[in-house]
């Protein structure tokens, strides 16, 4: 027997290079020619273990400097296949690739969702990103099949076998599978393509039918497969059954008992998820048992034993307290062995940073492993901190890559037809250059922001900038943050113009009906070639690669609406990487679980070991159930479970780990895996603990890493500038603003800070609120009478022209001036009912009032409504879409507005109006609620009449004046805090009050 295993605890390829250096593979062949070694062949699963190997043997003393012929399963050069046999094969045709699968399926698939027959299966019709998902499915379908070796018959044979048990959409799916099995293979050959799975199977079956003719009598050495493919499971077969064919397994548990092995075969115990069950299969096929598998490592390791029963069938784990080793066994098995248990993501990438150093740090070499490639970009990301870069060799996905990024920001901008965000957006990009400097483009996009987007609402498109542009230069807007002039047109309108270039292309695509994939990808590749025009961008070569493969399949794959385009190119993009083309150390790689197969650094460190990252769900996929696949012949979802719990099993074997995972993944809770709470729970609680104290230093040098010894309270900012300085002038809206927060004042007429208004802002209750009290204080004056039998249709014809400017949300204007009615029949009601009272209505009435100070100062405000009273006095309106002062801060003097404009009106101080006391301080809540356009009086304090309370408040406000704004004396923020408030004030975030203040919302008073 020539078959061989090498045990976890063994460094697989350096104890693979000892065995063959010392004869121990080769059996009765010479050593003794100098060049013997180059007469061996060696088989590996991976490029990367091939090249490993070659570094082991580089290192063995005994090495004369001739490699012997290591290969990859299924990676031999194509010219050797036409002397294998059949000898009179043709040639084989290429294979389908990736893309090309799918988009050839989602026709099948797209034909199938949008029949009566498969509609009955989705609850709405599948999106275009949803059939390229399904394609990908059904190829791996395809996959199974031929790699399991199985094909329409087997299906047909599970619909009638089963048929009666299986609901609608099962019955309907089987239908279409067969359909889709049948017409593959003639889609294939219409094309000249093959299938990838097929074409694999074939050539390893001719390769097992060669291996004589190859290889002879020479040494052959297949090495670290698991055999778990059918056809690779019969070459390793025919490689073994040569003269001097043999063996080498990765880590078969060689002690297995009988039963063991049996129990690992029988389909009734579900053992697929077992690490030993992918090795058992192939000691079946084989014809081997366990026993009869010779072990190379030179010496025993506790660890081993520990590993293969923490990791045993379920049947056998009632045996843990009889077979759980002492506690000085188990504590030498799991002396190299720490566990990070972090609190989230950001904790475990910093803790495996920094144990990755210190190994660095001590010349040691490391490995990090893990399933998860967010969290190998954090890890890389972290490492970058101390100066290292590491190559991931799973690179990044092109969809999340810099260009990918780009595309994405492209094709937002086109399908939101250059919303202002979306622009901005892109022009904030720094690969976004159009052929010119970044500052040019920065400046130019601070230009457009400021001057046209921020506080406007141009017309969609860039057409709608083009004329906010125009206009501008003839008359700015109120709302613009920065004043352009003639000389800033040229070059805004270029770079406009140069972004339609870009674009034209992808809106002609979008305002299609329907388009094709490879319509799309062409359309995005050129507009970013045109943005990044004199950009060095991250992954071009592999954006062009991809696109140069959708252009071969230009009127492939199925039509769909331009909609959804984002997760579509997610869809299409799905498999392509960008590659780490940095510099990158030698002595440390992050790799994934196939990369990471046969390595075996100093250090190696398993991240992600949570519950469905590693292993990864069972999931069988929408084609075909579990159950389905089993009575078909295919291996179960588990099968990659079982994967992935033996290279867990080969990883732990290192003299050295680092194991890994987060209490929290995202904003969820998280289970650390399976296998690492089968580790915990038969080697003790106290095991336990010693590995997680062991990974404690790294985790508390993760918090560490960013915190400080001590911090000091942000403390409320005192602004204290000169009194010739400060401000001589407030508006009724701004007394309030002194009595709570005189730093608000500081900041805006010292400071002359002003909050820029929202990019993009769309229209909300609270504009439409305001376009309503202009639509009123319009009625009132233009003079209408409400008691008029047409005074609705001129209240309605005057609410049409305030809410015509709100084109960007039409169908929402509609409503909402459709809704306006009834707000207008209150409002007329409402002034119906006072008419008789009323001699003269006044809106939006402006004052200025004087104050007779340590030095000039001025009052000024607009009224809402100010309307002069049959009896000569005046009644004060605040019409309000929001809730009006409570009573308690009425009573108290906090909602000074309306006292304040009684005031001026008084005195006289309000324009086109003659001086009289005021009867009536009234607050109008404006909405369509049972409490709108109910009238509420002001409250003033008890047994005190409303004038008196505003001379009151006219004396306080005073005094404020004089203490705040004639004297040296500081500003603070928040004096006077509102309870219960709900949103920012415009200049919180610039006092820092959420760092020194926390205000707690109380009940109202009555």
């Amino acid at each position: 027997m020539t078959i061989f295993s090498i045990a976890p605890h063994s460094p697989f390829l350096p104890t693979l290079a000892d065995a063959i250096m010392d004869g121990r593979l080769l059996g009765d062949w010479s050593r003794e020619n100098p060049f013997w070694l180059s007469d061996v062949t060696i088989i590996l699963p991976t490029q990367r273990a091939r090249e490993a190997l070659a570094e082991a043997f580089s290192r063995h003393p005994d090495f004369t400097g001739l490699l012997p012929d290591i290969r990859t399963f299924g990676g031999d050069e194509g010219d050797e296949e036409p002397f294998l046999p059949p000898f009179d094969a043709p040639p084989s045709l290429p294979a389908a690739t990736t893309l090309e699968r799918r988009l050839i399926l989602s026709r099948l698939v797209a034909a199938w969702a949008h029949s009566p027959a498969g509609g009955q299966a989705f609850s709405t019709p599948p999106t275009a990103a949803e059939i390229f998902s399904m394609a990908d499915s059904l190829a791996h379908v395809f996959d199974d099949l031929a790699i399991a070796e199985r094909g329409p018959g087997e299906l047909r044979a599970l619909g009638d076998q089963l048929g009666p048990e299986l609901g609608a959409y099962w019955q309907q799916t089987l239908t279409f599978l067969d359909i889709a099995l049948s017409s593959w293979p003639l889609m294939l050959e219409d094309r000249k393509r093959a299938d990838p799975s097929q074409l694999r199977g074939a050539r390893l079956d001719r390769q097992a039918e060669g291996a004589p003719l190859i290889y002879g009598d020479r040494p052959v050495i297949a090495a670290g497969s698991t055999g778990s493919i059918p056809a690779t499971a019969r070459l390793l077969k025919a490689l073994e059954r040569l003269p001097r064919g043999a063996l080498v397994l990765p880590g078969l548990d060689t002690t297995m008992s009988s039963d063991t092995h049996a129990a690992l075969l029988d389909p009734e115990q579900s053992s697929h998820g077992h690490p030993q069950y992918h090795l058992a299969k192939l000691l079946r096929t084989l014809g081997a048992s366990p026993p009869e598998v010779i072990e190379l490592a030179p010496s025993e390791h506790p660890r081993t034993p520990l590993l293969h029963r923490a990791l045993a069938l379920t049947s056998e784990t009632a045996l843990w307290a009889e077979q759980r080793p002492e506690a000085e066994t188990r504590d030498a098995a799991l002396a190299g062995v720490s566990i990070i248990a972090a609190r989230h993501e950001d904790e475990e990438a910093r803790a495996i940073a920094i144990a990755a150093r210190e190994a660095l740090t001590n010349k040691q070499t490391v490995g990090i492993i893990t399933p998860d490639r967010n969290l190998a970009r954090r890890i890389a990301a972290e490492l970058g901190r101390f100066g290292v870069v590491v190559d991931d060799a799973a690179g990044a996905p092109l969809f999340q890559s810099t260009i990918g990024r780009l595309a994405r920001q492209i094709l937002t901008l086109a399908v939101n037809k250059c919303a202002a965000v979306d622009l901005i957006s892109l022009l904030r990009n720094r690969a976004s250059l159009f052929g010119r400097s970044r500052g040019e483009i920065s400046n130019l996009a601070d230009d457009i922001e400021l001057a046209l987007l921020r506080g406007q609402r141009p017309a969609p498109g860039l057409d709608g900038v083009r004329a906010a542009l125009a206009q501008h230069v003839i008359e700015p807007p109120k709302g613009a943050a920065r004043r352009l002039n003639e000389n800033h047109a040229p070059n805004i309108l270029a770079l406009l113009d140069d972004i339609s270039t870009a674009l034209t292309p992808l809106t002609r695509l979008i305002a299609s009906p329907l388009i094709r994939a490879a319509d799309l990808a062409d359309a995005i590749v050129s507009a970013v070639d045109l943005v990044s025009a004199g950009a060095p961008v991250r992954g071009r070569d592999e954006l062009q690669a991809w696109a140069d493969e959708m252009a071969k399949l230009t009127g492939e794959g199925h039509a769909f609406a331009p909609a959804g385009l984002d997760a579509v190119l997610s869809a299409l993009m799905q498999g392509f990487q960008v590659r780490n083309r940095l510099d990158s150390r030698k002595d440390i790689a992050i790799w994934g679980q196939i990369e990471a197969r046969l390595m075996s650094p100093d250090l190696m460190i398993l991240g992600a070991l949570n519950e469905d990252i590693w292993p990864e769900p069972a999931d069988p996929g929408p084609w075909l159930s579990r159950g389905m696949r089993l009575a078909t012949g295919l291996e179960p979802p588990e099968r990659l479970q079982g994967l992935a719990a033996h290279d867990f099993a080969q990883a732990m074997g290192n003299a050295k780990v680092i194991v890994a995972y987060a209490d929290r993944i995202g904003t969820s809770p998280s289970l650390p895996s399976r296998l690492v709470q089968r580790l915990d729970a038969f080697a003790g609680e106290d095991a336990a603990k010693a590995m997680r104290q062991r990974g404690r230093g790294w985790i508390e040098a993760a918090r560490a890493i960013d915190a400080v010894e001590t911090t000091t309270p942000a403390t409320r900012p005192l602004p204290n500038p000169p009194a010739s300085i400060r401000p001589r002038k407030l508006s009724v809206t701004e007394v309030e603003t002194l009595m709570r927060s005189p730093y608000d004042l500081y900041a805006k007429h010292v400071l002359k800070l002003r909050q820029l208004d929202p990019l993009g802002d769309v229209p909300d209750a609270r504009e439409r609120g305001t376009i309503i009290h202009d639509a009123f204080a319009r009625f009132v004056e233009e003079g209408h009478d409400p008691t008029a039998p047409d005074a609705f249709e001129k209240l309605m014809a005057i609410a049409a022209d305030a809410f015509s400017g709100l084109e960007a949300i039409g169908e929402r204007r509609d409503i909402w001036l459709k809704r306006f009615g009834t707000a207008a029949e209150q409002f007329l009601a409402f002034e119906r009912e006072r008419h008789p009272r009323v001699r003269q209505r006044h809106a939006e009435l402006k004052g200025r009032m004087p104050l007779h100070l340590a030095g000039a100062f001025e009052i000024t405000g607009q009224a809402d409504r100010v309307d002069e009273m049959t009896d000569g006095t005046v009644e004060i309106l605040d019409f309000k879409t929001g809730s009006p002062p409570t009573p308690a801060m009425m009573k108290a003097f906090e909602a000074p507005q309306l006292l304040m404009e009684a005031v001026m009106t008084q005195a006289g101080a309000m324009t086109g109006i003659a001086a009289a006391p005021t009867s009536a301080l009234t607050y109008v809540k404006i909405g369509l609620g049972p409490e709108a356009f109910v009238p509420s009086d002001f409250k003033a304090a008890d047994g005190m009449p409303l004038m008196e309370a505003a001379d009151e408040i006219n004396r306080r406000l005073q005094s404020h004046i004089d203490h705040f704004l004639f004297r040296e004396t500081p500003m603070p923020a928040r004096l006077l805090p509102l309870a219960g408030q709900r949103f920012a004030g415009p200049y919180d975030h610039l006092a820092r009050v959420a760092e020194w203040t926390q205000v707690d919302g109380g009940e109202d008073e009555a």
